[in-house]
């Protein structure tokens, strides 16, 4: 299935940031966050992908997978989906850096809840490690499983607000250890007295990863 997508940015861009929505929400979810950003990383073009299927609990919106918990799918149908999402997202990556000329050293994975679970799936495993992965308030999937299915192993930025209702803020650490044990950098952060979002303290830490990461560090737009 090919991916409806939103871009912003230079039309030769060098470097490439794929923002992943979250449960019920859409591309257009996160674009928001490209007006902060773009000042502080040149030449960077941010694309924002929606997910492929139509969320069961808000019709108007969209999931990378149904969550049995809150849906009442199955763990089946969760983890079929889960599968089918990653070869969609991936063949998008494949066909974004080509469109783009660039590879996949020059993109960033930005993801949020469910898109942060879908980044580390397909990071992980994808065979050209791209150049970062951020993921607010989300959690690690299957993580008994990575260690056998790992292929790259980019530096991973884990960020959650420590009064999230809906993902616990102990998937971080939880996260942050198999990650570990399976030998990526990882990096935390935790944003204090934030609910399940995106605060301010959290987006200038993941700036300054991916700024990092992108070897934009000494340039501006200036």
């Amino acid at each position: 299935m090919t991916l409806e997508f939103q871009r912003h940015g230079p039309d030769a861009a060098t470097a490439l940031v794929v923002f992943l929505h979250g449960y019920g929400a859409n591309g257009a979810d996160l674009m928001g966050l490209a007006a902060p950003l773009a000042p502080h990383m040149p030449g960077t073009a941010f694309v924002a992908p929606d997910a492929p299927e139509q969320s069961v609990l808000n019709p108007g919106g969209l999931q990378w997978f149904p969550i049995p918990w809150m849906d009442g799918s199955s763990q089946e149908q969760s983890e079929a989906a889960v599968a089918r999402s990653a070869d969609d997202l991936n063949a998008f990556l494949d066909q974004l850096l080509v469109a783009e000329g660039l590879s996949a050293d020059r993109m960033i994975l930005l993801g949020f809840s469910q898109g942060t679970m879908m980044s580390l799936q397909v990071a992980a495993r994808r065979a050209d490690p791209v150049a970062g992965v951020v993921g607010f308030s989300g959690r690690l999937l299957a993580p008994e499983r990575l260690e056998d299915e790992v292929v790259s192993r980019p530096p991973i930025l884990l960020l959650h607000g420590d009064q999230d209702p809906v993902v616990s803020p102990d998937s971080l650490p939880a996260a942050a250890n198999a990650l570990t044990a399976a030998g990526f950098e990882v990096f935390a952060h935790i944003m204090k007295g934030t609910e399940h979002g995106i605060a301010p303290d959290g987006l200038s830490v993941a700036l300054a990863f991916m700024r990092d990461k992108l070897g934009l560090e000494g340039e501006s737009d200036d």
